[in-house]
């Protein structure tokens, strides 16, 4: 039984040994400095601040259309002329009787001007020439700028402020970011899946070419924002003994690693800010993560079935 005891014991020193001489190095890093952010990450679509759909005063014709669709117009300019169904009768009736007579018609009736009530651009065009309308019937419709409204959960909402700074991308050009504030909070929720949502305006710094009313957008609102942070990957801290705590090494030998306390602040999706404890000369060992299926001796997987041996 001794014997079997040392046996067993040897072999286990072989096998602790032979794990551990085949565990990876640990990676060293430094820790850098940067930006760190604390964020409100949400969904929202590009949407006019002000939409203003125009009808016409009187019902008749469309005779000419003097802007395009995308176009930039001013106060007060002529969008389109149209004639009322009396003058587009009239009119009709004396193409009959020769063009003297038409165009005496066309200097006694003018037509009606339909204008632009604001500033802004022209983002949807309804008609077309010829086309008979009411005084109902929406013909164009004007925005006078283009902002972003975000969706944000009543979880976040208090957290939202007035003024704060927004990072805006598209989904249709991921490539394009831009810079935004906060510049108005609905004060009624909208129930949406359940949960109550509150929509927020953002005013973008600048408007790209690409922006369409109706693009989806991904938002993100800045709580807290810090420069030159002292900054580790998230995996580079951890939790040990009710302290946080990062694997630390001085010097090329296997004992000079130890653990040191540090003291945290913002974090964000891949890095935490360092406060106190590090310096950027310190050397931070990363911990190994991955996981390796241990191998036995001749290299098979230890995991297919053994044909069993004949006990001598």
């Amino acid at each position: 039984m001794t014997i079997a005891a040392v046996v067993i014991g040897v072999a286990g020193f072989f096998v602790f040994k032979g794990s551990r001489s085949s565990e990876k190095p640990l990676d060293e890093i430094h820790p850098s400095r940067g930006t760190i952010r604390l964020v409100i990450s949400t969904t929202g679509a590009v949407e006019p601040q002000n939409r203003v759909k125009i009808q016409s005063s009187v019902g008749g014709r469309i005779e000419e259309i003097l802007v395009e669709e995308g176009q930039l117009v001013k106060k007060g300019i002529v969008l389109a002329m149209l004639s009322s169904t009396e003058r587009a009768a009239l009119l009709d009736a004396a193409k009959l009787q020769g063009q003297s007579e038409e165009r005496y018609w066309n200097n006694v009736y003018k037509k009606t001007a339909v204008i632009a009530p604001m500033d802004g651009q022209v983002i949807v065009r309804s008609v077309d020439p010829g086309q008979t309308v009411t005084t109902s019937d929406s013909l164009f419709v004007l925005s006078d700028r283009l902002i972003v409204k975000a969706f944000v959960d009543e979880t976040d909402i208090g957290r939202v402020k007035i003024g704060q700074k927004a990072l805006i991308g598209l989904d249709a050009y991921p490539d394009i970011r831009v810079n935004g504030a906060v510049q108005h909070i609905y004060y009624e929720s909208h129930l949406q899946n359940n949960v109550n949502i509150y929509n927020v305006d953002i005013i973008p710094d600048r408007i790209p070419d690409v922006f369409r009313s109706g693009m989806s957008a991904n938002i993100k609102i800045i709580m807290q924002e810090k420069k030159g942070a002292l900054l580790l990957p998230l995996s580079a801290v951890q939790s040990r003994n009710g302290k946080t705590v990062v694997l630390q090494k001085k010097g090329s030998t296997q004992a000079a690693m130890f653990y040191s306390p540090v003291n945290i602040g913002l974090q964000d999706e891949s890095n935490i800010e360092i406060v106190t404890g590090l310096t950027d000369s310190s050397v931070v060992l990363l911990p190994d993560t991955s996981f390796v299926l241990p191998k036995n001796s001749t290299g098979s997987n230890p995991f297919t079935p053994q044909r069993s041996r004949t006990k001598k």
